[in-house]
């Protein structure tokens, strides 16, 4: 399954604001969200609207990257059809920097907030009070509880972080990108040999695959709660990934050549973290990733932005 979900920040997309202070846009965003791609004029007749307003309010949405276009061959010569970006839109102040005049700009990324899933069974989310939605049911990770997810696993495929670019919204130049995750395989119960390959990609390149040892259950996770059982996943390791123009490290060892370059970070208004196990994977062990409440570390997806 694939799921599209924009997180706004309302203090950086003033034009996503203004797009959506419309009730015929909001209407025409909602009709194509539904129902999929129209033309103008099939919108316009279904919304009974003037063609000229539902052309002057999608150009709107255009502009703001909510609305795509595509051409496509019609009876007579091709024409404009129009479909929504994405399924889904958070409104979301983003946390507040660690220090002002840092050289280091810090985004902590709820584990459930993700932008885009495809994931297999077994899976599940779990919050620090209980289990959201239905164990073993792909479906559950577009559930709007998953923003309050400690505790996400499974056992093929990816979750797709969206962090806001802001060094680029600064002006500045990037040093180095920085990523910590708690992460662990995936196995029924627990088992401390269960290898598998984590892939880490950023902006559709990857970065490197680590290699988590097992699935870990042999005492419980300093932050787990209670209810959860021991027979559960309980911690993961704190992994650390640095991108720099030389390349890309893994807890201070260079794992592969990708470079900062490679990550065209200053032609992207966002920053995409993508983490999961690939279908070719040597060791498809499946894969837990901790937040706040579960684990040994009580925090959320961090990236780092050193400004050089």
């Amino acid at each position: 399954m694939t799921n599209q979900i924009i997180v706004v920040d309302p203090l950086e997309r003033q034009d996503i604001l203004r797009a959506l202070a419309s009730e015929v846009r909001v209407r025409i965003l909602d009709h194509l969200t539904r129902l999929g791609p129209r033309n103008v004029n099939q919108v316009a007749d279904e919304l009974d609207l003037p063609q000229s307003t539902v052309s002057s309010n999608i150009q709107t949405l255009i502009d703001a990257g909510l609305v795509q276009t595509r051409s496509e061959k019609g009876r007579k010569g091709s024409q404009k059809i129009c479909l929504s970006t994405f399924t889904e839109l958070l409104i979301a102040f983003k946390d507040p920097t660690p220090a002002q005049n840092s050289n280091v700009i810090e985004v902590a990324m709820p584990i459930g907030l993700y932008t885009r899933c495809e994931v297999s069974a077994p899976c599940g989310l779990c919050s620090p009070d209980g289990v959201i939605g239905l164990l073993d049911v792909p479906d559950t990770f577009l559930d709007p509880d998953r923003m309050r997810a400690g505790l996400l696993w499974f056992t093929r495929g990816f979750v797709e972080y969206q962090f806001p670019n802001n060094a680029k919204l600064a002006g500045d130049s990037v040093q180095s990108l920085g990523l910590a995750v708690e992460l662990s395989s995936e196995v029924p119960g627990t088992s401390k040999d269960w290898p598998s390959d984590i892939t880490v990609a950023i902006n559709g390149h990857e970065i490197g695959t680590w290699t988590s040892p097992g699935d870990y259950g042999d005492k419980r996770g300093k932050y787990t709660p209670d209810w959860w059982k021991l027979a559960g996943s309980q911690y993961g390791d704190l992994k650390r990934w640095e991108v720099t123009a030389a390349g890309t490290y893994l807890d201070g060892e260079k794992i592969s050549d990708c470079s900062l370059g490679d990550l065209e970070l200053g032609d992207h208004r966002s920053i995409r973290v993508r983490i999961g196990v690939k279908d070719d994977a040597r060791h498809p062990g499946g894969m837990n990733i901790f937040g706040r409440g579960f684990g040994n570390h009580d925090q959320e997806i961090t990236l780092r932005l050193t400004r050089a």
